[in-house]
C-alpha cells in the first residue's frame, strides 16, 4: 500500500494547539505524510487577550495548488479541512477536492466545518448555504459538532432521534461518513459521540457515552477529526476500533493536559496557556490508545 499523505487546509497558530497545529503531530505520528496549508496565521488561539496574524485569500489557495500541480506533486490519499474564514475560500476549497480527486478518484476527505460551539458562531454566516450545498456533497467523511449539525440542517438538535435525522440529511446529500464529536444529548457528567456510515444501502449507526472532564479546552475538535481519519485509515475502515482508539486518545491527552494545568494554577481557575493541549507529552496515548469506553452499535 502506498504511503498515506495528507493534504490539511486548517488554521495555524505560532503558539498554541488548534487547527494544523493540533492535528499534524498525531497524524505524523501515526504514519502519515502531513503537508499543510494554513488557512490563517495567528499569534495563539482567540481565546487569548490579544491575538493578531495574517489571512490566506482564496488567490493565495489556489496559487500553491497550481504550482503542487505544475510539480506533480498533488497526489494525496486524503485531504483534511477544517477553519475557514471567508464564502470564497471555502469555495476555492470546493476546487480543490475536485482538482485532486481527479489526480485520485479514492482520494478520501474529511472535512471538520469548522463553525461554532455552544450556541455561538465564529465565522460568517455566509458560509452556511456552500457547507450545505456545494462541501457536504463533496465530503467522505464529515465531523460536526451539535451545534455545527443544528447549523448544517437548519434545525434543533435536542433529542438522539432529531440527532439521527439530522445526521440523515448528510448522507442523503452524498455524505457517506457522519460523526458527531460531541454532544449533550447523555447525562449531565457525560458527552455523546454518534457515528453512522451508509454503505451500500447499509447503515451502521454507533454511539460513545464519553465522561466529561470539567474544564474548556481549545484544539479537541481538530484533534478528533484528525486521528478518526488516521483510525479509519489504518483499521480498514473499522467503525469501532476508529471511535474506540480516537476517543481513548482524545481522553488521554485532555486528562494530562487538565492535571498539568491544575498543578500549574496552584488551585485557581487554569488560564488558557495553561490549558493548551499536552500533544508531545502524549505521543505514547497517540501510538498506543487504551480505550477505557467503547462504542456501541444501534
Amino acid at each position: 500500500m502506498e504511503e498515506p499523505r495528507v493534504l490539511s487546509i486548517q488554521s495555524h497558530v505560532v503558539r498554541g494547539y488548534v487547527g494544523n497545529k493540533s492535528a499534524t503531530f498525531p497524524l505524523q505520528v501515526l504514519g502519515f505524510e502531513v503537508d499543510a496549508i494554513n488557512s490563517v496565521q495567528l499569534s495563539n488561539h482567540t481565546g487569548y487577550r490579544t491575538t493578531k496574524g495574517q489571512i490566506l485569500n482564496e488567490a493565495d489557495l489556489g496559487m500553491l495548488i497550481d504550482a503542487l500541480e505544475q510539480n506533480n506533486l498533488h497526489h494525496y490519499s486524503h485531504l483534511l479541512t477544517g477553519y475557514v474564514g471567508s464564502p470564497s475560500f471555502l469555495n476555492q476549497i470546493a476546487n480543490v477536492v475536485k482538482r485532486l480527486k481527479a489526480v485520485n478518484p479514492s482520494l478520501i476527505y474529511v472535512c471538520d466545518p469548522v463553525m461554532g460551539d455552544e450556541g455561538k458562531m465564529y465565522v460568517p454566516e455566509s458560509l452556511l448555504p456552500i457547507y450545505k450545498e456545494t462541501i457536504i456533497p463533496l465530503a467522505d467523511i464529515v465531523t460536526p459538532n451539535q451545534f455545527e449539525l443544528e447549523l448544517l440542517t437548519g434545525k434543533p438538535v435536542k433529542t438522539m432521534n432529531d440527532a439521527w435525522k439530522a445526521i440523515n440529511t448528510f448522507h442523503e446529500k452524498g455524505c457517506k461518513t457522519v460523526i458527531i464529536s460531541s454532544s449533550n444529548l447523555g447525562a449531565n457528567n457525560e458527552l455523546i459521540t454518534l457515528a453512522s456510515i451508509l454503505k451500500d444501502g447499509e447503515n451502521m449507526k454507533a454511539i460513545v457515552k464519553i465522561p466529561k472532564l470539567q474544564s474548556n479546552f481549545t484544539g479537541t475538535g481538530d484533534l478528533f477529526a484528525a486521528l478518526f481519519l488516521a483510525w479509519m485509515h489504518r483499521s480498514g475502515n473499522n467503525l469501532i476500533m476508529s471511535l474506540d482508539n480516537t476517543i481513548a486518545t482524545l481522553q488521554s491527552v485532555l486528562k494530562r493536559t487538565l492535571k498539568a494545568a491544575l498543578d500549574l494554577s496552584n488551585g485557581k481557575e487554569p488560564s488558557a496557556e495553561q490549558l493548551e493541549l499536552r500533544l508531545v507529552q502524549s505521543k505514547h496515548d497517540i501510538e498506543n490508545p487504551k480505550p477505557e469506553v467503547h462504542a456501541e452499535l444501534v
